[in-house]
């Protein structure tokens, strides 16, 4: 049986391998999962992706499955809860964050009927495809991600920096940033051919 290529980020470790093959670029229009990507990558701002994969079913349990309405109720006992729970990362200002992005999560829910409906519409509704060649170029940011970042915090949403945007673009699949040696980059192209719009949920 042939070895299949991955980007080079790929690692050893299982949870990484199956986050690639399975989940990242995939494009994401549940609302959920789309919250629960958005506190992620909110909470592996400065630490490795890696690390964040490793206590994401930690963070599951510790926020409710990564129900919004939970979430965004969450007072200061809970809070300290949470500081206490050496299963995810303890940053008193990222709990907090994910508190205060709940509830604006909510209120874009609100105005859009959905918040699949307004996140994606930072790409048009259509999955930018890439063709990088090396990690290298790769970019951190992009003019969309600067574009999400800022109306992001103009709304009060906490560590939505341009790169965590980028990061949850690429996670939730609005681009395909798999390096084209890769079998998912192929596999993802033909995803979108197969289901061209959106089925916001």
């Amino acid at each position: 049986m042939a070895m299949l290529t991955r980007c080079a980020w790929v690692g050893e470790d299982p949870r990484e391998i199956a986050y690639h093959d399975n989940e990242w670029g995939v494009p994401t229009y549940d609302d959920q999962r789309l919250f629960e990507f958005l506190l992620l990558e909110g909470a592996q701002a400065g630490l490795s992706w890696s690390l964040i994969l490793q206590k994401r079913e930690n963070y599951r349990q510790a926020f409710d499955g990564f129900d919004a309405r939970l979430v965004s109720q969450y007072d200061e006992i809970k809070q300290q809860q949470l500081l206490e729970n050496i299963g995810i990362v303890r940053n008193r200002l990222k709990i907090k964050a994910a508190i205060v992005n709940a509830n604006k999560f909510l209120k874009l829910q609100s105005e859009f009927d959905n918040f699949s409906t307004y996140i994606w519409k930072f790409v048009n509704g259509a999955v930018k495809h890439n063709h990088w060649q090396t990690l290298a170029q790769i970019p951190t940011q992009t003019a969309e991600s600067q574009a999400m970042s800022r109306d992001l915090r103009r709304r009060g949403f906490k560590f939505v920096g341009p790169t965590i945007c980028y990061a949850f673009m690429q996670a939730v699949g609005m681009v395909n940033d798999h390096t084209v040696d890769c079998y998912r980059h192929r596999e993802l192209i033909k995803l979108a051919q197969k289901n061209p719009f959106p089925q916001n949920s």
